[in-house]
C-alpha cells in the first residue's frame, strides 16, 4: 500500500499518549437521549466552549461536508460451549470468505485444530480451522451455523471497560448503520438522532456516507516503545467516488469520528477509493482532506490518541485535562469533542 506523507521525526515514544484517566469517568451506559452528550468544543487559543449534541447543527452550515462512517456492528461475541463440557468465547471479527471468519477465541491455548464448538442449545455453531498464520493470536473458523442465527446466538462486542449489561443492542448502533460487519461502532456517530441530522442538513451542511470496517486493532493499547514501528492491521474500507468530489469542492470537510477520518485520508493520500486500508496516522501527517472531527475521549496509549495528537498537536493534554476536570464521560458510551485542526 502507498505510505501516507509524513514529516521526518526522531523517535515518538509510547510515553507521550499516555494520561491518568479516572475510572469513575469511564461510561457504562449511554445517554438518553443520544444527543444529550454533552460536546467539547476546541477554539484553539480561545477557550473551550461545554456544549450538548443537540446543539451541533448549529455550529456547521452552508459548504461544509459532513463525512459519516455507516459501519453496522455484528453482534459478534459468541458464548460457546466445548464437546468437553468447558465454555468458551469466540469472537468473529472479519469474514474472510464464504463462511470462514478471523476470529479471538479462548481458552486460546486449549482449542485445537478441527475442534467444533456448541450453543446452548446444543447445535454446532463453528469449528476451528487453526490460528491465522498471518495475524498472531487470531483464529481462523468456519461458522457451521447460518448467518441469520448470528442475531440470535451472538451478543454485541462490547470493550471490556464497559461492564454494565447493555439493555437495548442498537444503542451500540448509529442510527444511519446498514452493512453489519465491523467489531466495534464508529462511537462518535452514535450521539446522532434523525432530528439532529435533519437539522444538519437544514443549516445548508451535507451529510455523505463512507464506510470503514472497524477492527479490534484501532483500540488496542500500543505494544512498541516508538510509536512509529507500530504496524496496523488493515481494514476495508470505501468511498463512493461522489464523496470525494463533493469533499474537494467543500468549505470544510467534517468527520464523524476517527474512522470516517481514516477512510476518507486513505482516498486523498492513495487516491484508492475501495480496498483495504492500515493507513496510521501520526504526528507529521500531512493531511489531505478533513479540517474538522467529532470524535469521542479515547484510552491512553492507544493509535485513536496518537491520530488526535497529529490533528491538533500537543495540546491534546490541555484539551484532555480541562475534559476530566469538568467530568466529562470518557470512551465509548461517554461525550463528544470537536476539534478543528486549523484552531490557534
Amino acid at each position: 500500500m502507498s505510505e501516507p506523507p509524513f514529516e521526518a521525526e526522531s523517535m515518538l515514544s509510547a510515553d507521550e499518549f499516555d494520561y491518568a484517566l479516572p475510572s469513575e469517568l469511564i461510561a457504562q451506559e449511554p445517554v438518553e437521549p443520544r444527543s444529550a452528550a454533552r460536546l467539547f468544543v476546541d477554539r484553539g487559543s480561545r477557550p473551550a466552549e461545554h456544549l450538548v449534541m443537540d446543539q451541533f447543527p448549529e455550529l456547521v452550515g452552508d459548504g461544509d461536508v459532513v463525512i459519516v462512517n455507516e459501519t453496522r456492528v455484528l453482534p459478534a461475541r459468541l458464548a460457546l460451549r466445548r464437546a468437553s463440557g468447558g465454555s468458551a468465547e469466540v469472537l468473529l471479527l472479519e469474514l474472510v470468505e464464504g463462511r470462514r471468519w478471523r476470529a479471538l477465541a479462548r481458552p486460546g491455548r486449549k482449542l485445537r485444530d478441527g475442534e467444533v464448538l456448541l450453543g446452548s442449545d446444543e447445535q454446532e455453531i463453528l469449528m476451528i480451522l487453526g490460528r491465522d498464520r498471518s495475524d498472531d493470536g487470531q483464529f481462523i473458523v468456519e461458522l457451521i451455523a447460518e448467518p441469520e442465527r448470528l442475531s440470535e446466538i451472538g451478543q454485541m462486542p462490547l470493550p471490556p471497560y464497559i461492564t454494565t449489561p447493555l439493555v437495548d443492542p442498537e444503542r451500540y448502533q448509529t442510527v444511519y448503520s446498514k452493512r453489519a460487519a465491523s467489531a466495534a461502532a464508529p462511537t462518535a456517530g452514535l450521539h446522532f438522532t434523525p432530528e439532529v441530522l435533519q437539522r444538519v442538513e437544514a443549516r445548508g451542511a451535507r451529510i455523505e456516507r463512507v464506510e470503514l470496517v472497524v477492527g479490534l486493532d484501532t483500540f488496542r493499547p500500543l505494544a512498541v516503545e516508538d510509536v512509529r514501528e507500530h504496524q496496523m492491521h488493515s481494514e476495508q474500507f470505501a468511498v463512493p467516488e461522489h464523496v470525494m468530489v463533493e469533499v474537494a469542492a467543500a468549505r470544510r470537510v467534517i468527520a464523524i469520528g476517527t474512522t470516517a477520518t481514516r477512510a476518507i485520508e486513505t482516498a486523498g493520500t492513495t487516491g484508492r477509493l475501495a480496498g483495504r486500508t492500515d493507513i496510521f496516522i501520526s504526528r507529521g501527517y500531512q493531511w489531505t482532506a478533513v479540517d474538522v472531527m467529532l470524535t469521542n475521549f479515547h484510552l491512553p496509549r492507544t493509535t485513536l490518541l496518537v491520530m488526535i495528537d497529529a490533528f491538533v498537536g500537543r495540546r491534546w493534554r490541555d484539551l484532555y485535562s480541562e475534559a476530566i476536570a469538568e467530568r466529562y464521560r470518557m470512551l465509548s458510551f461517554g461525550d463528544a469533542m470537536l476539534l478543528d485542526r486549523h484552531a490557534q
